[in-house]
Formats: C-alpha cells, structure tokens, sequence
C-alpha cells in the first residue's frame, strides 16, 4: 500500500486529477512477421490463415472511418521487418507501387495527415534512416522494449524464436530515436515468463534510455493475456498483483514527466487499482476498430470508462499523440506537421 501511496502522490503532482486516453483509429497494416513470439495472437506467416496486408484502399476507407468517427491519431501497427522474411510480400508491396514497408507507411501517414488525423507509427525494429525519413509525417513513434532479459531469449522462452526481441536491438532503437529527438512510446510487458526483478530491470533500462535522450513520452505497462492458438495459450494470465507492483516501479522510476500508461482493455477489472496505483493514461482507445494485437479484448465504452474514473475522483480527457512539451521545445515536431498539430484543440496530457 505504502507503494502505492507514493506513486500515485508522483502522479497527483506532475498530472492533478486527470486521466487521459487517445481517440484513435487502428490501422494493422499488415500481420505478416519474422518472428514468432509464443504469446502473440497477431502474427502470420504468408500462407498462415488470416494473414494479411492492408491495400491502399482498406487504407484509405479506414483512415475515413476514424475521421468521421472524431478520431485524433492513426495508429500504424505492423509486425517487425516483413519484408526480410517474405518474398511474397515485398511482391505485393511492389505491385502496389511501393519499395519498401516504410515506402508505404510514408504514403499511410500523409493520407492520414490529408484526413487531419495524426500519426503514430509501430512498425517493430526499424533503421535510423527509417526512423528519420518517418519522422516528417508521424507526430510520434514507438517501439515496446517488452523485455529487457536474455534469458526470455533462450530455447523454450517467449522470446526464442524472435530475432527482433533480443534487448540490445531493441535499446539500440530506442537510444536512437532520441538522437533523432523524435517523440518516443515504449513498455513492458508483464507475464511472460519473466521474474519480478527483470521487469524492474526493464524499467529501469527505459529511464537510462530517457535520460539520454530525454524522449519517452509515455511508457505503457501491458499484462500478458493468454490466446487461443498461441504457445502459450494455457499459461496463467498475468497477475493483477504484478501489473499493479509494475505500474508502481514505473511511476516512481520514471521521470514524472513521462507518462504512466494501461491499457483498459486489458485490465478492464482493475480500472480502479491501476488509477490507485498512479497510472495518468489509459493509451488508445478506438471507436471504430478493434484491438487487433488483443482481439478477445474490446476496448471500453468511453462513457463507461469516464464513469469510472469519475468515480475515483478524476475527470477523463482526450489527447493528442504528441504531448505538449514535444510540441512547445524546439527540434522536436517536424515544421511542416505543426498546423496539422494546432489544428486540434485537445487539452493533452
């Protein structure tokens, strides 16, 4: 209790009694990944049922559906480097006109942008290079550190089989969007597999990873939920003691500038506990698309999560993908997406 006590005193300075979510549109645009992670329900290999990737039209009806719905941000969501695993794929990427995936984010982001919808852009394990030509359309990037074990990374753990998921790849990336000053989302994830001490490991790798760079907005504390179908599909759920005990590490850990995030959907029985234990953002939450990393967990009803919150005492707030400071210092917010930022009036985190 003490511990909650102190991060939710963190979170009460640095935020007041405000909790915040950002209206968003989910585009997935495509399944297809290098790696096989044993708790991920998302990916496909090309001749898996259900792969996928998004046409420029499935795109474009997408991105309309979040604008007439007053969605806020277009959230890119795609599996980690595709295109070094799939022939078939970077075919169809080519048929369509495109070199490469970030050829094709770039054109998805300034559809969005046309639409005045803000980007934000996960596309898994990405170059330098990629990371600076996305950074003129998207108002933010984000990559999950997940984990920062190597022994998740060993024969039989979640981690064996995916490349990309090794913590050094993944801190290299991180560190690098702060050289870029690009406006940074990661996490951690909580169940799977890893001990208590390796998640506080891990937090503690972002707040060195910030202080460097000082470019981590937000840092999301995801529990693991079993899916059908998955190597994991009979392990335990992650606990909500553990979630709640992460959620306190983050926030006393992290600057307080950095916000604290849950997912509700996730959580939806510990909306409460998250608030007490001194989250000040609930992520995205979408009106017109599904979770489709987490699809037997739909999203709240946004007048049902505010009751909530009400109901602790706190007022809930739309915000944009860009937080306030990113967009007031110098460097940060690409010149050419500052109208398409001060187009909208959110009060933001």
């Amino acid at each position: 209790m003490h511990l909650q006590q102190r991060a939710a005193s963190i979170r009460d300075q640095a935020y007041g009694r405000v909790l915040t979510y950002s209206p968003k549109v989910f585009l997935p645009l495509t399944n297809l990944c290098r790696n096989i992670c044993s708790y991920c329900s998302f990916r496909r290999a090309p001749t898996s049922p259900g792969a996928y990737t998004m046409s420029p039209d499935a795109v474009c009806a997408s991105l309309d559906a979040g604008a007439a719905a007053g969605c806020v941000e277009a959230l890119f969501c795609l599996g980690d480097t595709p295109e070094t695993g799939f022939r078939s794929y970077r075919e169809q990427l080519q048929c369509w006109g495109f070199d490469s995936t970030v050829d094709y984010l770039d054109w998805a982001a300034r559809q969005a942008l046309e639409r005045g919808l803000l980007p934000h852009t996960n596309a898994g394990i990405l170059s330098a290079s990629a990371m600076a030509r996305l950074r003129r359309v998207n108002v933010s990037l984000g990559l999950m550190l997940e984990s920062d074990s190597d022994r998740l990374c060993a024969p039989g753990m979640a981690h064996f089989r995916a490349p990309d998921k090794v913590p050094a790849r993944r801190r290299a990336m991180i560190a690098q969007a702060g050289e870029l000053k690009i406006p940074f989302t990661s996490g951690v994830l909580v169940g799977i597999g890893e001990s208590a001490e390796e998640r506080r490991q891990a937090i503690r790798a972002l707040a060195v990873l910030h202080r460097a760079g000082d470019h981590l907005q937000e840092v999301i504390i995801q529990p693991f939920r079993p899916h059908p179908g998955t190597p994991m599909q009979c392990a335990e759920a992650a606990p909500e003691e553990a979630l709640i005990e992460t959620v306190c590490q983050a926030r006393i850990s992290l600057p307080s500038a950095v916000s604290v995030q849950a997912p509700p959907n996730l959580a939806a029985g510990a909306i409460e506990a998250l608030i007490a234990a001194g989250i000040n953002d609930f992520g995205g939450i979408s009106p017109v698309t599904p979770d489709f990393i987490n699809p037997g967990y739909p999203w709240p009803q946004i007048d049902a999560l505010r009751r909530r919150c009400e109901a602790a005492g706190f007022a809930l707030r739309p915000r944009l993908p860009i937080y306030p400071r990113f967009v007031s210092a110098p460097g940060w917010l690409e010149p050419a997406l500052v109208a398409a930022v001060a187009a909208h009036r959110l009060e933001a985190a």
